[in-house]
């Protein structure tokens, strides 16, 4: 069996590659092409999503069942299946439009988002699974961050360019290679046959609770800036023709920093590789608070440095959640129940940064479009000062909980 790292990580691809069209394009394309109204369509994904992320947990909890030589295929490309079908009948729907569009996209919103998860938990499970020292599992999650964001990067691509038919006929490819590559990866079996897990096993080991924790607070500072991105380059830099350029060099540069992330594992340690990655995020942000209207390559550049930092968040927490399964004495028959309760923090922390910073932007006097001072000072206030005090606080965090910690040095 193969113990290429590509060959784990490859399934990124697909599954990074259907998440854009679904979280970006598809509210913009049924209120374009169908004519339903945007809050419908909010609601609708809000709902959706939801959903999503109280069944991650369960999810988990069955994945360390699932996850056994012979059975996790059939799991697997079950969950793909229904995936590639849920993605088709969303962009080609047999309703054109109205209550049964609704209806229609309601149900297969979150069957695709089910299938997804199934998937996508199922797949970092396998991931701690294989073990390893800390460079070693840190370059495989790199592998499956690093090929997520090519397929960011292709889908972004392909759904302006070839159209949602060819969009669709790729993903299927692109899942059935996938699979393929994964039955060349050898799957350890469980240590010991068991009955799933409960779920609030993960909550009962205290360097879980403290890892999530700074999980949670960088995942927010992360997201807030995503979230109000089109905002501050719409009427703070007033360059909405840059935005494509400006979304290439930060996923470009987050994923050429990754095999730098991993010297810096093998250097320094998992924690304080991943404290650097934060203050380096933390120096470009702050750089965004004296930009001005026409500074794009000043902005071109926060997105290089911001993007090589995100290559640490990408890489390095799951790779350290991999050996809090290990040090637990759980590795082997509980990672699903780690990574389940894991995404769900991940799904959470873009409604939390949008719970949050939307709000904040709006009493702060905010109007999309506004150009006046008062309006741009707290648009860059919440677009750079408030992920900065976030990951600082997730940085004093870090070092307290991790900072001197062998295991994760």
């Amino acid at each position: 069996m193969s113990t290429a790292p590509w060959h784990y990580g490859l399934l990124g691809l697909p599954l990074a590659f259907v998440a854009l069209p679904l979280y970006v394009s598809l509210p913009a394309h049924y209120a374009r092409e169908y004519g339903l109204p945007l809050a419908q369509l909010g609601a609708l994904l809000l709902a959706a999503r939801c959903v999503d992320a109280v069944a991650d947990p369960w999810i988990g909890r069955q994945a360390d069942r699932w996850l056994r030589p012979g059975r996790w295929l059939g799991v697997m490309g079950g969950a793909a299946t229904l995936m590639a079908l849920c993605f088709a009948g969303l962009f080609f729907p047999l309703p054109q439009g109205g209550d049964p569009l609704l209806v229609w996209a309601g149900g297969l919103l979150v069957l695709g988002y089910l299938a997804y998860s199934v998937l996508a938990v199922t797949h970092q499970a396998w991931g701690a699974r294989l073990g390893g020292a800390a460079v070693q599992q840190t370059r495989l999650v790199a592998w499956r961050e690093g090929l997520g964001l090519i397929g960011v990067l292709a889908a972004s691509v392909l759904m302006s360019q070839a159209g949602w038919g060819w969009t669709t006929a790729l993903l299927v490819i692109g899942l059935l290679l996938s699979l393929l590559a994964l039955r060349r990866v050898a799957l350890p079996g469980p240590e010991q046959a068991s009955a799933p897990q409960a779920l609030a096993l993960a909550w009962r080991t205290p360097t879980f609770r403290r890892l999530l924790g700074v999980y949670a607070l960088n995942g927010i500072a992360a997201a807030i800036p995503a979230t109000l991105l089109l905002f501050f380059v719409r009427d703070r830099l007033q360059a909405p023709e840059w935005e494509a350029g400006f979304l290439l060099t930060y996923f470009a540069s987050a994923a050429l920093a990754l095999p730098l992330w991993l010297r810096a594992v093998a250097r320094f340690g998992q924690a304080r590789a991943w404290a650097l990655g934060m203050l380096l995020a933390i120096a470009g942000f702050i750089g965004v608070l004296g930009l001005e209207a026409g500074d794009r390559a000043l902005f071109l550049l926060v997105c290089a440095v911001t993007g090589a930092a995100a290559g640490a968040d990408l890489a390095i927490p799951g790779a350290m959640l991999t050996r809090v399964v290990q040090r637990s004495g759980l590795a082997g028959q509980a990672e699903g129940s780690f990574f389940g309760w894991w995404t769900a923090t991940t799904k959470l922390n873009l409604a939390l940064a949008a719970g949050l910073a939307l709000p904040l932007l709006q009493g702060l006097g905010y109007r999309e479009g506004a150009r006046d001072a008062a309006s741009l000072q707290a648009l860059t206030l919440c677009y750079a000062l408030l992920p900065c005090l976030l990951k600082a606080l997730a940085l004093g965090l870090l070092w307290r909980s991790f900072g001197r910690n062998k295991e994760f040095l």
